[in-house]
C-alpha cells in the first residue's frame, strides 16, 4: 500500500550510472568493495601489493642490480677473475701507439710482464690496487685482427692523432667495430706537446667536436705523463662494462701461449695445447670449440698450470725470482709436475663434429608393388590406351616413348637451379649447329682478345673490370624501373620456358606449402620443430644451471684435436687466436636469416647469388646469399639486388647460431680488398621461410573495347595462350582482368577485364617459383689484402 499523497517517481527520472570502480586500477579495499576473502589467492596478492610494499620491493629490486654491477667490477682483474684485457686500436697512421703503451709500463706501483715474440703486448699487474691488466695492441691494417680481439675485449682503447684524430682507415675500422658490437671503450690522445699553447687548445677544441659524430659525450684522456696515464688506468678499472650476448652465454678465451704436438700420422693435423683465461661461461671440456677462422674442433683433456700473472706468486725453494718471472711470462716452460688436470674428455658425453645430415640414398624409393597395385595398373593401362602411328618392326617398349604432334613435351624440365640466375631469361637451345656455332665464335673471340692483350694487358683487365660493373649498374637500373619484367623468348615455347612456375590468385593470401618439392641440399641441413624454444631452453639452462668444468678467471691449457699446422703458424705470425666454446647443436648446418641494411659507405651493385664473405657472431664465412623482403606474411618476394633505402633479409646455407649475434658483409675485390657492403643481426634459423621469385610477363593493348581488349605481344603461340588462361592478368594502372580466348596463331588474345583500359596502359601477368639458396658454404675466408680505404671512396679524419 502506498499512502496518499506520496510523491511517485516518473518516467522521466533521472538515472545517473554506477560508478565503475572496477575498471581502473584502485586499492584492494576499494576494489573489494567492502567484501573480503575467504582465502586469498597467492598471485593475486602478488599482483596487489600497497604503496609501501611495492616501494620496498622497488628498493631490493635496485639494490640487487647495484650489488651485481658492484660485483662484476670487482671480479674483473682481481686474483679470482681474469685479468683486464684491454686492447689498443690505432685510428690513424701517425697515432703512437707505442709511446701511449710505454707511459703505462713506466709507472712505479706496478710490475710489468711482456709477452715474448709478441709486439706490443704485455700485462700490468698493481699488487697495491689488487689489479691486473693484460695491454694488447692491434696490427695496423689487418681487420680480420682488429675484429677477433674486439670480440673477446674486455676494454678498447682507441687511439686518435692530436690534429687530424683519425684518417680513412680509422673511420672504416669504427664503422666495423660499431656494427659487430662495442665492448666498454676509452679514448687517448697522445702527442701534441710539440704545437705552440694557442694551436693545441684549438685542435683540442676541434677534435673534440669532431668526436660527437662516433663518442658522443665520451672524454678525452691525454696521455703525455705518467700521472694521465694513472688516471686513463683508473678509469679503465672503474667504467662500466657493456655486454656482448653473443660472447656472454659462451665461454671464450684469448690465447697467451701455445704449442703445437704433431700426430703420428702426419705432421700437418695434430694437437693443439692452448694456454689462457676463461671468461664468458664455464668451459666444459665434453663441449665443442670454434677457433675463430679455423674451424670447430673436439677438446681431449683441460689443464691447469701455474697462473703467469698471479698477483701473488708462489716461489719455489732453489729457484731464482727472476727465472720465475721468465717462465711465467713464457707460458709454456711450466714444470711438469706443477701441471694438474682439471678433466678429460667423456667420449660418451662428448658432442659429435657432424654437421651434415648423410641422406639415406633409398629414401623416397617405391617398395615392391603387391598383386592388387598390379592389378589395378593393368586397368588403368587399359583404360587409358592411345593409338599411336609408329614405324613397322617398333615394339611396344620404344613405341611407349614415342610423343604425337598435339602432345606437350616434358613437363618436369631441367632439375638444375641455374635458370635461377637472373641474367639468364633466355634458355639456349642445345644442338649440334649451335655448339658448333658457339665454338667457332668462342676461337674468333679468343683470337681478338689475344691481339688486344698484346698492346696493355693491365689495362685491357681494368676494361672488363668496367664492362662488367656497367652490365651490373644497368641490371639494377632497368629492375627499379621494370621490377621482375622479363620478355617472352620466342624461340621456345612460354609453357617450356616458365613450367617451373604458377599463378598465384594473391601473393598474400594464397597459400603455398613449406615442404613442397624441397631441394636435394635440405636432405643435408638440420631442422628445429620451434627453434625459438629451443633457444629459450638453452639459454635458461645457462642462467640457472651449473655447468662442470674450468670457471671464469681460471688460467686453463686447453688440448684441442686434430688442428691443422696452419693455426700455429699464424699464431706464430702474431695473429691473435682466439676461442669460443659452442652451444649443442651450434655446429650443424641449416638455413640462416640475417636482417641487414646496406651500408651507406658502399654504393656499388650487388646481385643475388654473389659470393660474399659474413661476419656472424663469432664465426666467419663465405656463402652465396639470396636477398628478399622483409615482411610478417607467410611468402617473402626475392629481390635481385642488395637495395640501397630499406632493410632486406639475407639467406644463406651456414651452421647454427642462437640469436642475437651481429652480422657484417663484405664484398672482396679482385685485388684481394674487403669492402663492407651491409650490416646487421642474426633473424631467425628458419628452412620453412618461403623465398618467392616473381616474373612479370607483358603485354600491350591492340584494341581497346568496353570492357575488353585485345592484347598481343605477351605470348607468340596459340598453345602458349590456352596453358597461361587460368592466370588472372592485371594492369600497371590497376585493371584486373582474365584471358578469354586465343585469337589466331601468333599469341594475340581477348582479355576481359573490370573497366575501360587506356591506350598506353600495360597488360601483366605474374608468375611465381620458390628458390633457394646455393650450397656455397666456405669456412675458409682469406686475409684481406689491405682494408686502407681510397679517399674518394670514404672520407676519413676531420
Amino acid at each position: 500500500m502506498v499512502a496518499a499523497g506520496a510523491h511517485r517517481a516518473g518516467p522521466l527520472k533521472q538515472q545517473n550510472k554506477a560508478h565503475k570502480g572496477g575498471k581502473h586500477h584502485g586499492t584492494a579495499q576499494r576494489r573489494a568493495g567492502g567484501r573480503v576473502a575467504v582465502k586469498a589467492l597467492p598471485h593475486r596478492r602478488r599482483r596487489d601489493l600497497s604503496r609501501v610494499d611495492r616501494r620496498h620491493q622497488a628498493l631490493q629490486l635496485r639494490r640487487k642490480r647495484k650489488e651485481e654491477v658492484l660485483a662484476e667490477k670487482r671480479s674483473l682483474g682481481s686474483r679470482d677473475g681474469p685479468p683486464h684485457l684491454v686492447v689498443a686500436v690505432p685510428l690513424h697512421s701517425r697515432a703512437a701507439a707505442h709511446d701511449a703503451l710505454r707511459l703505462l709500463q713506466s709507472q712505479d706501483s706496478v710490475i710489468v710482464h711482456m709477452d715474448e715474440g709478441k709486439a706490443g703486448s704485455f700485462a700490468v699487474l698493481c699488487p697495491r690496487l689488487k689489479q691486473r691488466w693484460r695491454f694488447v695492441t692491434a696490427q695496423a691494417g689487418d681487420l680480420h685482427a682488429v675484429m677477433d680481439l674486439a670480440k673477446v675485449a674486455d676494454s678498447l682503447l682507441f687511439i686518435l692523432d692530436p690534429v687530424d684524430g683519425w684518417d680513412s682507415t680509422g673511420e672504416h675500422c669504427l664503422s666495423c667495430l660499431f656494427a659487430q658490437g662495442l665492448p666498454s671503450y676509452a679514448v687517448a690522445v697522445p702527442g701534441g706537446t710539440d704545437l705552440p699553447p694557442k694551436k693545441r687548445i684549438d685542435a683540442k677544441k676541434k677534435l673534440t667536436k669532431a668526436m660527437e659524430k662516433w663518442f658522443p659525450e665520451v672524454k678525452l684522456f691525454p696521455l703525455n705523463t705518467e700521472q694521465e696515464s694513472s688516471v686513463l688506468l683508473r678509469h679503465l678499472a672503474t667504467q662500466k662494462q657493456r655486454h656482448l650476448a653473443f660472447r656472454d652465454r659462451r665461454a671464450h678465451l684469448l690465447a697467451y701461449a701455445a704449442e703445437f704436438v704433431p700426430s703420428q700420422e702426419s705432421d700437418q693435423v695434430g694437437t693443439l695445447k692452448v694456454s689462457g683465461f676463461v671468461r664468458g661461461q664455464t668451459l666444459n671440456v665434453n663441449s665443442l670449440v670454434h677457433i675463430v677462422g679455423h674451424g670447430d674442433f673436439q677438446m681431449s683433456q683441460v689443464d691447469a698450470p701455474p697462473d703467469p700473472l698471479s698477483l701473488n706468486p708462489r716461489v719455489v725453494k732453489g729457484k731464482k725470482s727472476q727465472d720465475m718471472d721468465e717462465d711465467s711470462a713464457n707460458g709454456t716452460d711450466e714444470m711438469e709436475e706443477d701441471v694438474k688436470i682439471l678433466m678429460k674428455a667423456d667420449t660418451s658425453k662428448q658432442e659429435s663434429l657432424q654437421s651434415e645430415v648423410v641422406p639415406d640414398p633409398m629414401e623416397g624409393e617405391q617398395t615392391w608393388p603387391t598383386e592388387e597395385e598390379l592389378q589395378e595398373a593393368e586397368a588403368s593401362q587399359k583404360e587409358n590406351k592411345r593409338v599411336v602411328k609408329v614405324p613397322k618392326g617398333t615394339s611396344k617398349y620404344q613405341a611407349a616413348w614415342i610423343v604425337d604432334d598435339g602432345e606437350e613435351g616434358s613437363e618436369e624440365g631441367d632439375d638444375d637451379d641455374d635458370d635461377d640466375d637472373f641474367g639468364d631469361d633466355m634458355m639456349e637451345e642445345e644442338g649440334e649447329s649451335s655448339e658448333e656455332e658457339e665454338e667457332l665464335a668462342e676461337e674468333e673471340c679468343e683470337t681478338m682478345t689475344m691481339s688486344e692483350c698484346m698492346r696493355d694487358d693491365q689495362y685491357d683487365e681494368k676494361m672488363e673490370e668496367d664492362e662488367q660493373m656497367l652490365e651490373k649498374y644497368k641490371q639494377e637500373r632497368m629492375d627499379e624501373m621494370f621490377p621482375d619484367e622479363v620478355d617472352t623468348p620466342r624461340d621456345v615455347p612460354a609453357r617450356v620456358r616458365f613450367q617451373k612456375y604458377r599463378g598465384l590468385k594473391s601473393f598474400r593470401t594464397s597459400p603455398w606449402d613449406p615442404k613442397e618439392n624441397l631441394p636435394r641440399d635440405y636432405a643435408r641441413i638440420y631442422q628445429f620443430q620451434d627453434f625459438s624454444r629451443t633457444r629459450k631452453h638453452l639459454f635458461r639452462q645457462i642462467e640457472k644451471e651449473e655447468t662442470e668444468g674450468a670457471s671464469v678467471g681460471w688460467y686453463v691449457t686447453l688440448h684441442v684435436c686434430n688442428v691443422p699446422v696452419s693455426v700455429m703458424e699464424s699464431f706464430k705470425e702474431g695473429k691473435p687466436l682466439v676461442l669460443f666454446s659452442l652451444l649443442p647443436h651450434e655446429q650443424k648446418m641449416s638455413v640462416l636469416n640475417f636482417l641487414v641494411r646496406r651500408h651507406p659507405s658502399n654504393s656499388d651493385p650487388v646481385k643475388a647469388k654473389e659470393e660474399l664473405i659474413f661476419h656472424c657472431g663469432f664465426r666467419r664465412f663465405r656463402a652465396s646469399p639470396l636477398f628478399s623482403q622483409h615482411t610478417s606474411a607467410d611468402k617473402h618476394k626475392l629481390e635481385r639486388f642488395l637495395r640501397l633505402d630499406t632493410a632486406l633479409v639475407v639467406t644463406v646455407y651456414a651452421p647454427i647460431t642462437f640469436p642475437p649475434a651481429s652480422v657484417l658483409v663484405f664484398k672482396q675485390r679482385n685485388n684481394g680488398m674487403q669492402d663492407l657492403i651491409a650490416t646487421g643481426s642474426l633473424l631467425s634459423v628458419d628452412p620453412d621461410r618461403i623465398i618467392i621469385k616473381r616474373l612479370v610477363l607483358s603485354g600491350h593493348p591492340f584494341k581497346i573495347y568496353t570492357k575488353s581488349a585485345v592484347v598481343r605481344y605477351m605470348f607468340f603461340n596459340r598453345e602458349d595462350v590456352m596453358w597461361f588462361k587460368p592466370v588472372e592478368l592485371r594492369t600497371k594502372w590497376g585493371r584486373r582482368g582474365h584471358i578469354k580466348e586465343p585469337l589466331g596463331t601468333h599469341g594475340h588474345m581477348k582479355c576481359h577485364f573490370d573497366g575501360q583500359l587506356k591506350s598506353q596502359d600495360t597488360v601483366l601477368l605474374n608468375l611465381y617459383k620458390r628458390v633457394y639458396p646455393k650450397w656455397t658454404y666456405d669456412p675458409y675466408v682469406p686475409e684481406p689484402v689491405s682494408w686502407v680505404r681510397s679517399e674518394s671512396a670514404l672520407p676519413g679524419g676531420l
